[in-house]
């Protein structure tokens, strides 16, 4: 495995200083509308460690209020194996880790070292933030709490993903997590399949 680490683009000494003397004194001031949405690029494989080793990088730096939320974009495909199809969740965007957080200049060594991560996606490697549009095009900031009518044994259409237009019958509803599980009837056999609220559409 090459060492990507070693092609990184360090910040300048003036970058490296700024805000240096206490990370605890902005603690009080901070507002999660002004975190920002940055790109993590990660050796294949590795974006689950990674999301588990920044956590634990900023709880042992005391700095948990500056990381808001860590997304790693999946969605569902139809997988077959040994004769038999089952519904599965890839990573849309393999070796990218979506990470939101108040970042500060002297904060690159402590992410960039994180194991796992090869640096920020950015020029020469500097953090550059999402936009808008392209934080609504990749969906990582929804909330995550869905309103819904849907009850356990309605019947439903699958709106969205590898499943989509299939028909179904609702088996659970999980609200504090906006999913649902759904019976959808494939090739003559039941399958049971966790789904997004929002992925699916009530059939009356």
């Amino acid at each position: 495995m090459s060492n990507e680490k070693d092609n990184k683009i360090e910040p300048s000494l003036e970058e490296e200083t700024i805000l240096h003397e206490d990370f605890g004194k902005a603690k009080t001031a901070l507002k999660d509308e002004d975190a920002k949405w940055y790109i993590l690029h990660t050796y294949s494989g590795y974006e689950m460690m990674v999301q588990d080793n920044l956590k634990m990088v900023f709880q042992k730096n005391n700095m948990e209020d500056r990381l808001l939320k860590i997304a790693i974009p999946m969605e569902d495909v139809i997988e077959e194996k040994g004769g038999k199809r089952k519904v599965v969740q890839r990573k849309m965007f393999p070796t990218y880790v979506y990470v939101k957080m108040h970042y500060l200049p002297n904060m690159w060594h402590m992410v960039t070292n994180t194991r796992g991560v090869t640096g920020f996606v950015g020029p020469q490697g500097r953090p550059m933030p999402l936009t808008p549009a392209e934080i609504k095009t990749l969906r990582i900031d929804i909330a995550p709490v869905f309103e819904t009518d849907i009850k356990v044994g309605d019947a439903v259409k699958v709106m969205e993903g590898a499943l989509a237009g299939y028909d179904g019958i609702i088996e659970s509803v999980d609200v504090p997590n906006s999913k649902v599980k759904v019976v959808v009837s494939m090739f003559g056999k039941d399958t049971h399949v966790d789904l997004a609220m929002a992925h699916v559409d009530r059939v009356f």
